[in-house]
């Protein structure tokens, strides 16, 4: 038996695969019970590259899991509510992810290529 953990939309589920003797017939599909309550996602590491004093006071946050495709703000730029600061790449998509009012860009949280969970921080606005 082999015990897999594995991550959905940031709900953590123990999964274990039995395996079997080959006999030529397919196997049925092991069947996984979902727990009654997943675990929480582990929160994500804060990023080294914010100044501590740099954060702003609104925050961007990523609405799905994936890696970071490109960064479209730069620190210090002014953004309009509506704007791509970031672009997420999750299941072959880019989502872009943007500014939620108007303000200028105080930190960027993350860099290109990092993998990210839902709700982790990705910029920060004044």
């Amino acid at each position: 038996m082999k015990n897999y953990t594995i991550t959905v939309n940031g709900n953590v589920y123990d999964v274990v695969v039995e395996e079997g003797a080959s006999t030529g017939a397919p196997a049925a599909a092991p069947k996984a019970a979902p727990k009654a309550a997943p675990k929480a996602a582990p929160a994500p590491a804060a990023a080294p590259k914010a100044a501590s004093g740099a954060a702003g006071s609104v925050k961007i946050e990523a609405g799905a899991a994936g890696k970071v495709f490109s960064i479209d703000a730069k620190v210090g730029q002014a953004v309009k509510a509506g704007d791509a600061v970031v672009t997420i790449e999750a299941m072959k998509m880019e989502i872009p992810v943007v500014a939620p009012s108007d303000g200028t860009v105080a930190s960027i949280d993350v860099a290109v290529g990092d993998a990210v969970e839902a709700g982790a921080l990705l910029a920060t606005l004044n």
